[in-house]
């Protein structure tokens, strides 16, 4: 019932910049958090950031904080990620996600997946 289109990923040298959008159609509840993870080769998908569309509260990993933001848009119900200070570490494919509970419930439950945009940072 709820499709979500990710985009915004590419090629980017460490130390740059890129910004991800996902787009919320469907049946989305503006009470559901919000947010993003990543899966690199041979690794298990892990959480980076989320967001209550309701309250505004956010949540990163440790290994984003300072370095990406997440921010939403509710006139044009769409979730954003910038990601600054890129590492090569952040290479990944990057899933956006809304799911039920709270930005603090990871991993998610009810989870609904974009189809996921690949992240790849390299000199």
């Amino acid at each position: 019932q709820v499709q979500l289109a990710d985009s915004g990923g590419g090629l980017v040298q460490p130390g740059g910049s890129l910004r991800l959008s996902c787009a919320a159609s469907g049946r989305t509840f503006s009470s559901n958090p919000m947010g993003w993870f990543r899966q690199a080769p041979g690794k298990e998908r892990e959480f980076v950031a989320a967001i209550n569309w309701s309250g505004g509260t956010t949540r990163y990993a440790d290994s984003v904080k300072g370095r990406f933001t997440i921010s939403r848009d509710a006139v044009k119900n769409t979730v954003y990620l910038q990601m600054n200070s890129l590492k090569p570490e952040d290479t990944a494919v990057y899933y956006c996600a809304t799911w039920t509970g709270s930005v603090w419930t990871t991993p998610p439950e009810g989870v609904y997946w974009g189809q996921g945009t690949q992240v790849t940072v390299s000199s």
